[in-house]
């Protein structure tokens, strides 16, 4: 693991980069609805046309890189992100209105391709770099690490960025992107494959058919867990947001350093699962099963008070259950699948969590409409199905470095020994 430290640090400024380009905009879109003279509608499509746009694409890209190798679908990525950023920083610039909002929009759209295909396609890439399990769990931590520290930062960034320039998170994106593009190019080093997979667009489906078929119980569940997840946490994000707004009147840059800390926490939960599970695959599912069971309990006590010090610390220690689970379930379905498919099937799970991602603040913003107890009980409820689909469907298969060689040896001696007497 050692010697591939840069590739690494390279490869982790990918969903870093891909984080802070759209949640950098979260905390700004009041800002942004003012400045281009538009509904309070029209500016959520900014983050919602990205991540429809992504989650259609995802298991496209997936199948690419699978295909034609994951630097090959990388690369054209970021650039393509930049292209997006780029274009609408120029049209927030140059013009204004419900001119500019269009392009911008446009702008946002190519992002969301340029998503589909970086940071998704660093998981699997991860698992093709490394053969020691225990080396993918902990890159794995690394980058999910690097992911949630993406989310801390982007609130106190993006509202720094503003209070400068309102477009200037958006002209930041194609130079983030070019960053990591230059450190894609120059430090990784892409394995080579084995086997060239060429296989047909009918093949293909017909493979990822039965993979689903024969691993499907355990793969759907890390599929929702993964989905849960996102939604539960950018659910409670936009509660919090909201409520600091509208009734601490926090705003700007100290809204976003309160936004950070159950973020902070949940970074810090990644980086120490992904050091301690290994490359035990029923450590991985209790660990996961603990951080669902963390993320229930802080939903259950938080619903007993919105005084914004009590709901702060708890939805700490969801982060702490989400930082917990989030590593596993990337390491089980990253190494539960073989190589040549494993970009097909980790990008589903990709989808899955960016549907958690757009599904969460519409849902969260109904259910403030009723009353705290009921919001944080629906979010309980849904968290503890995540923890029992954790427990009693993930059931990962043994690894096969511990699996017993003695019975595979013994059948063959006994044939060698009939050929033997036959001659």
């Amino acid at each position: 693991m050692e010697d591939k430290k840069w590739d690494l640090a390279a490869l982790a400024s990918i969903p870093l980069i891909m984080t802070l380009g759209n949640s950098m905009l979260i905390p700004i879109l009041p800002q942004i609805s003012q400045q281009l003279h538009v509904s309070a509608f029209q500016v959520s499509m900014l983050i919602t046309v990205y991540a429809v746009v992504a989650i259609l694409l995802i298991p496209i890209a997936g199948y690419l890189s699978d295909r034609f190798g994951r630097k090959t679908v990388i690369i054209p990525s970021l650039i393509i992100a930049a292209a997006g950023g780029a274009l609408s920083g120029v049209a927030a610039w140059m013009t204004d209105g419900l001119a500019a909002y269009w392009i911008i929009l446009g702008g946002r759209f190519l992002q969301g391709i340029g998503a589909a295909g970086a940071f998704p396609i660093v998981l699997p890439l991860v698992g093709d770099m490394f053969k020691e399990e225990d080396d993918v769990s902990k890159s794995l931590g690394i980058i999910e690490t690097s992911n949630t520290f993406g989310k801390v930062l982007s609130p106190i960034l993006g509202a720094a960025l503003a209070s400068v320039l309102w477009y200037l998170p958006f002209l930041s994106i194609p130079v983030l992107c070019v960053i990591s593009l230059l450190l894609v190019l120059f430090f990784v080093k892409t394995p080579k494959k084995k086997n060239k997979n060429d296989n047909s667009i009918r093949q293909f489906l017909s493979d990822t058919k039965s993979i689903l078929k024969e691993k499907g119980r355990w793969l759907y569940a890390i599929f929702a867990v993964g989905g849960i997840s996102m939604f539960i946490l950018f659910g409670v994000l936009f509660y919090l947001s909201e409520t600091l707004e509208s009734k601490y009147g926090l705003h700007g840059v100290v809204k976003g350093l309160v936004l950070a800390i159950p973020l902070a926490v949940l970074c810090l939960a990644s980086f120490v699962a992904g050091k301690i599970i290994g490359k035990n695959k029923k450590r991985m599912k209790w660990t996961g099963f603990i951080g669902m069971a963390l993320l229930t309990i802080g939903l259950v006590i938080t619903g007993f008070s919105s005084q914004i010090y009590f709901v702060v610390t708890f939805f700490s220690l969801c982060g702490a259950g989400i930082g917990t689970a989030l590593p596993c379930m990337d390491a089980l379905i990253t190494e539960g699948i073989e190589q040549k498919q494993r970009g097909t099937i980790t990008s589903l799970y990709s989808s899955m969590r960016f549907i958690g991602v757009s599904l969460g603040p519409p849902a969260v913003s109904l259910l403030m409409k009723t009353n705290h107890w009921i919001l944080f009980g629906v979010m309980a409820v849904i968290g503890a199905v995540g923890g029992l689909l954790t427990l009693f469907a993930v059931k990962p298969e043994e690894n096969k470095t511990d699996k017993p060689t003695e019975h595979k040896t013994k059948p063959q001696a006994g044939v060698l020994m009939k050929r033997a007497k036959a001659r």
